[in-house]
């Protein structure tokens, strides 16, 4: 990117960043610095008890904690999200794929933190959605209009989800119209990096995950962001038995996944990880390299999902 476009995409990000934290997101009580782990069990409360704690909420809202500097990841993967939701840029030989959007008050962080990275955005040519929640497709309004020559994708029922969540609760109240609609098992080719679109309806009835190739030391692996695992819009029965047939289709010895680049951080303690991702040494293990721990993951999600199933008691 040259100095001229790069300073009036630096000034449109810390711009759209300004504005849209302007509102009152500060959460009434000072936010703790939470660790993963008690995001994750204060989750689990909220999607039992349908209230979500003051806790919780200071450490949603709080521009503090939630803005973090973006990260590489892998040779060409780099985390431009915020601290409780993801959003990855995969780098090719002929431009930029970006999963997921961020949302209101925040998207602009993704904005700025891809100015940092001086990544043109007339550079990122898709932007692959996972499913309809707020928290991933909600600044999607925003980016439109920055990303000219991106394609924006999702799968049919996502999109659906996307303008019925969208219109009401938390988050944005619009969504752009519809565009790229993903099947299961289509992929997404952008020179030289293929990204397989993969069905695991569950978390929502339109959730997508993405499968992708990853680089660490040139050593190639296969990453999944996998669109949602949480329990928390399990409806039925027959939902949650998706859940579960996604699980075991993400776990397949043929997709061979040994990498899990979550859409929510605080799922697999990745945010704990950052430095040392960052200060890895050429030859050194990476730290997000392993196919036993991610079957471990997705079997703690299984089993998770088994008891709701044998208890019976769904949201």
């Amino acid at each position: 990117m040259n100095q001229m476009k790069r300073r009036i995409f630096l000034r449109v990000g810390l711009g759209s960043a300004a504005v849209l934290v302007a509102p009152k997101t500060f959460a009434a009580e000072k936010a703790l610095d939470l660790s993963s782990k008690q995001v994750a069990a204060l989750f689990s409360e909220f999607a039992q008890t349908k209230k979500m704690s003051p806790e919780l909420k200071a450490w949603l809202d709080d521009p503090v904690i939630q803005k973090i500097p973006p990260y590489k990841v892998f040779d060409n993967v780099w985390y431009v999200g915020l601290r409780w939701v993801a959003a990855y840029l995969i780098k090719t030989n002929d431009g930029y794929i970006l999963i997921d959007t961020l949302h209101p008050p925040f998207v602009g962080h993704l904005i700025d933190n891809l100015a940092l990275l001086n990544v043109d955005p007339s550079e990122i040519k898709y932007v692959l959605m996972t499913h309809g929640h707020f928290d991933h497709v909600g600044g999607a309004t925003t980016l439109k209009p920055l990303f000219k020559n991106a394609k924006f994708a999702m799968g049919e029922k996502g999109w659906e989800e996307s303008f019925e969540h969208l219109g009401k609760g938390a988050g944005p109240k619009t969504m752009i119209p519809k565009e790229m609609v993903l099947k299961d098992g289509e992929t997404v080719t952008l020179g030289n990096t293929t990204v397989r679109a993969i069905a695991t309806p569950g978390h929502t009835e339109g959730t997508f995950s993405y499968v992708y190739p990853v680089y660490a030391d040139g050593k190639k692996y296969t990453a999944v962001t996998i669109g949602g695992v949480g329990l928390n819009a399990i409806k039925d029965k027959s939902q949650l038995e998706e859940y579960i047939r996604s699980l075991d289709k993400l776990s397949s010895n043929k997709l061979d996944i040994s990498v899990n680049l979550t859409a929510h951080p605080f799922s697999t303690g990745q945010t704990e990880l950052i430095e040392k991702i960052k200060n890895r040494k050429l030859g050194e293990p990476h730290l997000l390299v392993s196919r036993s721990a991610f079957l471990q993951y997705v079997d703690g999600l299984k089993a998770g999902a088994e008891k709701m199933l044998n208890r019976g008691k769904f949201n």
